[in-house]
């Protein structure tokens, strides 16, 4: 597979995206495309051209399963990977992402110095 060069990251928690967008650019030398919702990646991420979805599970209006439903109906982007991030680390939930085939599920709070090294490894095992 190639490289891990761009990541599609959807959370309606800004604290949570500044983190993530400085971690995994400044750490990780990643190209981050941000949105707050679920809808918003759905009209954006044609033109972000990921390589892998990292989606928050659960946002309000539009959740995590509902934004990557609908991220897979746009022509080019059926196949990119998914890693969730979430706070219900359950094993019954992480489980049933895996199932519907999310590569990882990432618990919430992360460690901003292992965020990347995560999303690789998670990318190196497709």
């Amino acid at each position: 597979m190639a490289e891990l060069r761009k990541v599609l990251h959807v959370d309606d928690d800004e604290d949570i995206r500044v983190i993530a967008k400085m971690s995994l650019e400044v750490v990780g030398d990643l190209a981050v495309h941000q949105c707050s919702s679920g809808m918003q990646a759905i009209n954006e991420a044609d033109a972000a051209k990921p390589d892998l979805f990292l989606l928050d599970y659960m946002m309000p209006g539009m959740n995590g399963e509902e934004t990557l439903r609908g991220l897979r109906q746009i022509p080019g982007l059926e196949n990119v990977p998914v890693i969730f991030m979430t706070a219900r680390v359950q094993p019954d939930v992480s489980e049933a992402l895996k199932r519907d085939g999310a590569i990882e599920v990432i618990a919430k709070p992360f460690d901003p110095m292992e965020l990347c090294d995560q999303l690789r490894q998670a990318w190196a095992r497709l």
